[in-house]
């Protein structure tokens, strides 16, 4: 799978811009602020509807137009496929394939897959844990698009849930309603449904992604062993309620679910917020016995990170095509030796699409094809 045309209108910087790609490693070079990373942003938003660098869609349009579209050509076999985004800020956005207009536009997803490695992915190591849950969400996506309908739904639940909590709750424990807190049952047990859904397929998805970031992470770092006693990257699931031995499968972390909730009942009322759920969840990180967070110097903070996008990126493969590899400006980041690896590890892929700001920053064996960008403008080298 790769992308052979990429077309922006009124996207990010760019009022236009038509770009010929192929198979191999396309690297854009230019310096800051000139436009390359909003192409293979572009890129990212037809495959997974959303932004790695930000969370409003208005950042996306160009200033002064009311709507952006980005439109790929995507190449499977000897198969093409055209898909088209129209971003709304605002409003619904709209998608169109092979020029037929799709009744919502995440009906996209999954035709295009990336897998994006970017300087923020350190974040996913040091920062909160909202940064690790969307990683998996994304990847849950990615693998099976119908979970971007799963985790609407989850999210509207959980607005509405919410909204009664604040009502509730605002009105002390003596004058709670018989009625409001029967309403509120009733929304316990569609986020007890919609959350357990949600959290069988990250408790599955973890179990799969285990073995493949051991792996890369040991093929990134090469280091000995820690003075802790082991060098194994590893990854665990910790829900935001107790979970009976082994269970997995939805009706139990259902049940799990709504025993937690009527536990914390009081707590939700009194704060007026949803304390339990998967968007309550945790995913650790460890290195040997320590936890990475807080205890990983920066060179293995950036292994980590970068063997877990590896992790992703093995995992999408082994479900049929190769995702489309973005290394966005992250060479610079990296010390030789990192670089080196870096570049030995994706040679193979299908397509790889590389951002830098000088040619130096990545391996010269690595490219097959450049592109310079200079103040908007992307010229083939």
């Amino acid at each position: 799978m790769y992308v052979s045309l990429l077309e922006l209108v009124d996207f990010r910087s760019y009022p236009h811009a038509d770009v010929a790609l192929a198979a191999g490693v396309s690297a854009f070079f230019g310096p800051n602020g000139q436009g390359k990373t909003n192409l293979v942003e572009a890129v990212d938003y037809i495959a997974t509807q959303s932004s790695h660098r930000v969370s409003s869609e208005q950042s996306l349009v160009r200033s002064g137009a009311e709507r952006a579209i980005v439109r790929a050509a995507v190449q499977r076999d000897e198969r093409r496929v055209l898909i088209e985004i129209e971003i709304n800020p605002g409003r619904s956005n709209r998608a169109r394939l092979n020029r037929g207009q799709l009744p919502r536009a995440r009906e996209a997803l999954g035709i295009l897959r990336t897998v994006v490695f970017s300087p923020e992915d350190l974040d996913l190591v040091k920062g909160d844990p909202s940064a690790r849950r969307r990683f998996l969400d994304e990847l849950l996506v990615a693998r099976q698009p119908r979970f971007a309908a799963v985790r609407s739904d989850y999210d509207r639940v959980l607005r509405q849930r919410n909204t009664l909590l604040k009502t509730a709750g605002g009105r002390g424990r003596s004058s709670r309603s018989d009625s409001a807190l029967s309403t509120l049952e009733v929304w316990d047990a569609h986020l007890a449904r919609t959350g357990a859904e949600l959290l069988a397929a990250r408790l599955a998805l973890t179990a799969s992604l285990r073995p493949h970031l051991t792996k890369h992470y040991t093929e990134v770092a090469q280091t000995v062993p820690r003075a802790d006693g082991g060098n194994d990257a590893d990854l665990r699931y910790k829900p935001s309620c107790e979970l009976p031995d082994g269970a997995t499968a939805r009706d139990d972390l259902a049940a799990a679910l709504l025993a937690e909730i009527a536990v914390r009942r009081d707590d939700e009322l009194d704060r007026g917020v949803t304390l339990v759920g998967p968007h309550r969840d945790e995913v650790t990180f460890t290195l040997g016995v320590l936890p990475a967070k807080g205890y990983s110097s920066h060179g293995e903070s950036w292994s980590f990170a970068l063997a877990l996008r590896l992790a992703a990126f093995s995992l999408l493969r082994s479900d049929g095509d190769d995702p489309v590899l973005i290394l966005d400006d992250v060479f610079a980041e990296l010390d030789d030796e990192r670089r080196s690896r870096l570049a030995e590890l994706v040679r193979e892929t299908e397509q790889v699409l590389v951002t830098a700001a000088v040619p130096a920053d990545v391996p010269a064996d690595l490219i097959d094809h450049r592109f310079d960008v200079r103040e908007g403008v992307v010229s083939r080298a």
